[in-house]
């Protein structure tokens, strides 16, 4: 089976490789695919040889030519991001100005990246339904990863979108519990980068409250939070609630500290020096720093679920279909799904308390308009996108918000 890697020059892409060499015997060629031959020629090589080393058999090669990329692709994985580093920084720093978080995939920040990335990959999507073989899957890991999917299943691809939160609590829980990662699953609600544990099972018994009483506080820095949120609530959010429960801390802090973005073009620069020299076949301990963590993992298991029929239960993002009751079918959520060659089918949901139900309504109802201004474009609705967002929510706010996004992001937004 040949896969088709989008944004193949990225710097995650030796993550997937090593995942792919170790995990994925199947797939009998990898081909990524990148505007930036650059990139490509320092991630393209590595990447190979990884492979190689874990004893893959299997063909990796790299080009910028899309169609050549898509054609008869059994799987699409995008993982691009347009404008780079750059784009992401502007997303991180002008919302402050506002006092508003700064963020890339929530939030102003979050409104101007889907702005600038869902018309991009519905351009790919429809490249790979005309060139990628019939019923080829696409994997979506670009952020944010639940606007992108509902745009993608709107416009009636084959889709599911991928995240790595799940997983990497998964494996923390495994790692507080020492027990085998296979034998935790999670209770996980909500939408992609707004979603809580509800239960940590092991071996099907619930261990949560016996992880909160003994290791509350190291659950609290995990997941950046107070650890009276735990407390008050007994669910585990992830550390993106960090934008909506402490927001004002996190705002003075992001005024003070260095962005994200400023980080990580300083990872990629030393992990780009890395991939070019010619000896190194295994991932490089900075790549650690990179973000991502148990990417592969997560990719490569969807991508063989997808293939294989496997029937087996992953966190991923999908059409609600009532799993929710309290959005419409239509919405894109994140939880735990049965997967097979046939997509993922939800798994029935306990019904939600009102403190993650009110939240998980307000933000889908935002991501809604957020694709329409995506699709669509015009000053009103990139507005009404923002006024939509709990983490806006004023009128004024958002219509000065609105004027300075679309001054930002204009040589993205052909419509501006």
């Amino acid at each position: 089976m040949k896969l088709a890697v989008i944004g193949g020059g990225s710097t995650y892409t030796p993550e997937l490789a090593d995942g792919l060499g170790r995990l994925a015997p199947a797939v009998s060629e990898v081909v990524l695919v990148d505007p930036d031959e650059a990139r490509l020629a320092a991630v393209g090589p590595v990447s190979a040889r990884i492979m190689r080393r874990h004893g893959h058999q299997g063909l990796l090669r790299w080009t910028t030519d899309a169609d050549d990329g898509l054609d008869g692709a059994g799987a699409v994985l995008i993982q691009l991001r347009v404008g780079g580093q750059a784009a992401r920084n502007r997303d991180e720093t002008w919302p402050l100005d506002f006092c508003c978080v700064g963020q890339e995939t929530t939030g102003a920040g979050g409104l101007a990246k889907a702005l600038r990335t869902v018309p991009l990959v519905l351009e790919l999507a429809e490249l790979a339904r005309r060139r990628a073989a019939a019923g080829a899957w696409i994997i979506d890991f670009t952020n944010p990863v639940g606007i992108v999917t509902r745009a993608l299943l709107d416009a009636g691809h084959r889709a599911v979108g991928l995240c790595n939160v799940a997983i990497g609590l998964q494996r923390y829980f495994a790692q507080l519990l020492r027990v085998a990662p296979e034998r935790v699953t999670l209770d996980h609600i909500g939408l992609n980068h707004l979603s809580w544990e509800r239960a940590v099972l092991v071996d099907g018994v619930d261990q949560l409250p016996a992880i909160l009483s003994a290791n509350l506080d190291e659950v609290a820095g995990h997941v950046q939070l107070a650890p009276g949120v735990m407390e008050s609530t007994g669910l585990v959010p992830s550390y993106y609630l960090r934008y909506f429960y402490a927001h004002d801390e996190v705002v003075e802090h992001q005024k003070q500290a260095p962005t994200r973005a400023a980080e990580v073009a300083m990872i990629e620069d030393e992990l780009l020096k890395l991939y070019a020299d010619p000896e190194l076949d295994v991932k490089p301990e900075a790549l650690t720093r990179r973000g991502g963590a148990f990417y592969s993992e997560a990719a490569v298991a969807l991508l063989a679920s997808l293939l294989d029929d496997a029937r087996d239960v992953q966190v991923v993002n999908m059409r609600n279909h009532g799993t929710l009751p309290f959005l419409p079918d239509s919405a894109v959520i994140e939880g735990p799904a049965v997967i097979g060659s046939g997509g993922p089918s939800p798994v029935p949901a306990a019904p939600v308390p009102p403190l993650p139900r009110g939240l998980i309504a307000h933000v889908s109802a935002y991501e809604e308009l957020a694709v329409d201004a995506a699709l669509r474009g015009g000053r009103a609705r990139v507005a009404a996108a923002l006024l939509a967002h709990p983490l806006i929510g004023q009128f004024g706010l958002a219509q000065d918000m609105a004027d300075r996004l679309i001054a930002e992001n204009a040589s993205f937004l052909p419509w501006a």
